[in-house]
């Protein structure tokens, strides 16, 4: 890619110019955050740590095979792992929605569109993340590779067919939809009282 076609993938942003970025947008959202409530310092630490943790244990069980030994299978112990992957991602997501719901919101933010591009965020979130965990199966989709259960070939079904890491997209405009939800949320409740 030449340079004036834009920074290379991985490598070309120390090429970039930090001092024309305008930071009045960034700086003025900052305002409508509360890093300092403990809610929202612990669903930091979680957002941080679920992806630490389960490539940590995935890595050690690739060198180790502690995991598969313990457990007695690779697929037992996978099942295992992607179980409790799967409660921490439950606590995550309920730590993310309680830290939300105790920051203050904009007033822009209390409107029925923007209600309905959240829930329309939620419902393209959850089409991909649903369909990128049928199409991958429970193994595929909680690092099996680690554990030597590999799939017969590359998955090319939806959602695979019309992007890279559907599942992270995915994932991503679910807590998207649920940020521009929850605020909204209450204008949508105050509607039906006197």
């Amino acid at each position: 890619m030449s340079g004036s076609a834009g920074p290379e993938c991985c490598g070309g942003l120390g090429n970039l110019d930090y001092s024309q970025v305008d930071m009045s947008v960034l700086s003025e959202l900052v305002k409508h955050v509360d890093v300092m409530q403990p809610r929202f310092c612990v669903a930091v630490i979680a957002i941080i740590f679920n992806p630490f943790f389960w490539n940590v244990v995935a890595r050690w069980e690739h060198r180790t095979r502690g995991l598969t030994r313990l457990f007695g299978s690779p697929y037992v112990a996978c099942y295992c792992l992607g179980t409790l992957i799967l409660l921490l991602n439950v606590y995550r997501s309920h730590s993310i929605t309680v830290a939300m719901k105790g920051q203050p919101h904009l007033e822009l933010m209390d409107s029925v569109q923007v209600y309905y591009a959240g829930a329309a965020l939620l419902a393209m979130g959850s089409l991909f993340v649903i369909s990128s965990f049928l199409a991958l199966g429970f193994t595929g989709t909680f690092l099996g590779d680690y554990f030597g259960i590999l799939m017969e070939q590359k998955v090319t079904a939806f959602p695979f067919n019309i992007m890279e890491n559907p599942m992270y997209w995915g994932s991503t405009a679910n807590y998207l939809g649920l940020a521009l939800i929850l605020p909204s949320h209450v204008l949508i409740d105050r509607a039906g009282r006197p």
